[in-house]
């Protein structure tokens, strides 16, 4: 009995030493692997080719499609999607049936720069790739306890999501040295499953509220031409309000995606099919500065960088512009302004950010003579004053206004010819 009572004692010692050990092993102060992300209109280009091939319009069930994706296209969206999530970055290698990734990824502890670094080695089976190799910083792991890891936090970040489903639909995974190919089987009702993954019922109720509300203000609207402003302003007064007991930045980003679809005559119940039984919002036309093309670049380069990054967000708003000058309405320069002020404003609202209930903000003004962008919808004359009307905010778009007025000082024409240029 005693020798028992010296064994629990020991463990019960030991064990805080073990967890110490693991955790030094395990995490490091510094990043492995520190890569800028960087995406270019080519890369937008690419993805829009794999997509329009892959249309789900033009699919019918057990159809069987192969996608291939470069490395550099690989590697880039893995050290994107890295950096834009987890504050970290990452590497993909293919080579002939094995695929080599690392990986470095910031835990969420504000005052400390912990990460966690790995590396992997996944070999191709004939259907789903399995795991050779993972090391966690200095601490190899067996491939079934990696196994194990894994479903557990695939479990736990995607609860309500059917794995198994996914699986049965990816019937291969292959890999050469310069690209990877991966085929799989078109099911019917493969949309509404990815609904639950873009859309789950969380973000769905949030919706409902910001539709409610949408609905709300564009009844009460008499003309048939409403500046943005009005329409921003009462949505982020809801996130403002919602904010205090939920997340700011899930907030904001339900209030950009659903202003998103009404700017562009676009539904949420396209979507969400549930929402035909929500209010409808009555139709008018959006304008800033008097025209309908600025609320839709700005709105949709807003979404874009609150959920997926300024980088991206410009990108798509550069390939726009492009694709229009080899045969569209040309390039505008004007366009490209709406754009970047569209992503300064969604990059700050996707940022975390402290919940400050007494602020208010300032409705961006872009003082640029040129440019003359508005979200106040104020006439040109008084562009070029300090707006004192202030709005409110939810915290994730803290210092927007003079973000965007920095960014719009930027965009100031030297050339007066330029002024409206198409």
């Amino acid at each position: 009995m005693r020798f028992l009572l010296k064994l629990i004692l020991l463990l019960i010692l030991a064990l805080p030493l073990v967890v110490a050990g693991l955790i030094y092993l395990v995490l490091d102060s510094a990043p492995s692997i520190d890569r800028a992300a960087e995406i270019t209109p080519a890369n937008i280009a690419r993805a829009k080719r794999i997509l329009d091939q892959n249309d789900p319009r033009k699919l019918t069930p057990g159809v069987r499609r192969t996608i291939f994706v470069s490395q550099n296209d690989l590697d880039l969206a893995a050290n994107y999607l890295a950096r834009q999530y987890a504050a970290g970055g990452a590497r993909i290698q293919l080579q002939r049936g094995i695929v080599k990734i690392g990986a470095s990824l910031k835990l969420p502890v504000r005052s400390l720069p912990i990460y966690l670094n790995l590396d992997a080695t996944l070999a191709e089976t004939g259907a789903l790739p399995h795991i050779e190799s993972l090391r966690l910083g200095k601490l190899p792991m067996p491939a079934s306890l990696a196994y194990w890891l894994i479903a557990r936090t695939v479990a736990f970040a995607l609860a309500d999501v059917d794995m198994r489903y996914f699986r049965s639909v990816v019937k291969k995974v292959a890999f050469a040295p310069s690209r990877a190919a991966l085929t799989y089987e078109w099911q019917a009702n493969l949309p509404a499953k990815l609904r639950t993954v873009l859309l789950p019922a969380r973000e769905q109720n949030r919706l409902r509220l910001y539709q409610e509300r949408l609905a709300a203000v564009t009844r009460a609207l008499k003309a048939n031409d409403v500046s943005l402003t009005e329409l921003l302003a009462p949505l982020f007064a809801l996130a403002a309000e919602r904010s205090t007991d939920d997340d700011a930045v899930a907030e904001n980003r339900s209030a950009i995606l659903l202003l998103t679809l009404y700017v562009n005559g676009q539904g949420i119940e396209k979507f969400v099919p549930e929402a035909k039984n929500w209010p409808r919002p009555a139709q008018h036309r959006v304008l800033l500065n008097e025209r309908d093309d600025f609320p839709k670049h700005f709105i949709v380069s807003a979404a874009l960088a609150a959920k997926a990054g300024a980088p991206l967000a410009d990108a798509v708003g550069v390939y726009k512009e492009l694709a229009d000058a080899r045969g569209g309405s040309g390039f505008s320069f004007n366009d490209i302004a709406a754009d970047r002020a569209g992503t300064r404003f969604g990059e700050y609202a996707g940022a975390p950010a402290p919940v400050k209930k007494t602020s208010c903000l300032e409705p961006p003004t872009c003082r640029s003579s040129c440019l003359r962008l508005s979200l106040t919808g104020a006439s040109a004359a008084s562009i070029h004053r300090p707006i004192k009307r202030c709005w409110p905010r939810s915290s994730g778009a803290s210092r927007l206004c003079r973000s965007t007025n920095k960014f719009c000082r930027s965009f100031t024409c030297r050339d007066k010819s330029w002024r409206d240029r198409r």
